[in-house]
């Protein structure tokens, strides 16, 4: 998978998006079609995260392991990887040391 090195042409909001007492914090971007990704860092510790809309979440660096909401089974995802996730769901994620850098897409 290739990944971005950069959006063009977008609305950064700059009000950042911060959970876990800042273990997790992320920023806003508006494309000019409408659409929308946040892109963000994970800092270690495990965080439950629900959706509402499907999600691609893009690991630009770093290391993670996901648990789907209703799965049993753990997943490890590393830089230049990804993983969906349906709407009305959620997931687990788990950073073991150093910070997870992703790119969450709406789908």
């Amino acid at each position: 998978m290739q990944l971005p090195e950069q959006f063009e042409n977008v609305t950064v909001h700059c009000k950042a998006n911060i959970y876990f007492e800042g273990k997790v914090a992320s920023h806003t971007l508006q494309f000019p079609d409408g659409s929308k990704k946040t892109i963000g860092l994970i800092y270690p510790g495990t965080y439950h995260f629900n959706t509402n809309a499907p999600e691609r979440m893009e690991i630009t660096a770093g290391t993670c392991t996901i648990q789907l909401a209703g799965s049993t089974e753990e997943m490890t995802y590393a830089t230049g990887t990804f993983f969906d996730v349906p709407g009305n769901s959620g997931f687990d994620i788990h950073v073991d040391n150093g910070i997870a850098e992703y790119i969450c897409s709406y789908l």
